[in-house]
């Protein structure tokens, strides 16, 4: 049975060390990496776009990151109970003609007994920066 640890019911530190995984692993820019965190069933919305399976994730990622040049993420943890995690999150990236971009959000994450995210609700708002500005 796959398990990604660590496994529910939260505490503080794993929690946060949940989150930090995410993290690494978005910053990876590997749509199989990061699809792997993820049920094979998972449920996702993503701004307005809904999404259900890892196949649905990886070919969604495999966009994003076309599209979203030099990407770099920060997450934060937010609040957590036993088998739910809210983080806040910012992260840059680039378009094509060279625009930067900051987008900001939060998500909230449900899991299951096996420490799988399930369930994925990310509200995001992107503003366009200058590069001088870039923070990440």
């Amino acid at each position: 049975m796959e398990q990604k640890l660590p496994l529910p019911p939260f505490t503080f530190e794993t929690a946060t060390q949940k989150v930090q995984l995410a993290e690494d692993a978005w910053n990876s820019q590997d749509p199989e990496r990061v699809s792997l965190a993820y049920t094979v069933d998972s449920e996702w919305r993503n701004r307005s776009t809904f999404l259900n399976g890892r196949p649905e994730i990886v070919k969604f990622l495999t966009a994003k990151w076309q599209r979203e040049l030099d990407y770099k993420l920060k997450k934060e943890l937010w609040a957590f109970t036993d088998n739910r995690i809210a983080v806040r999150f910012e992260y840059e990236y680039h378009d094509a003609g060279g625009q930067w971009y900051r987008a900001y959000g939060n998500e909230n994450w449900e899991f299951d007994e096996n420490g799988l995210m399930q369930r994925r609700f990310a509200s995001i708002n992107d503003l366009p920066i200058n590069e001088e500005d870039r923070r990440l």
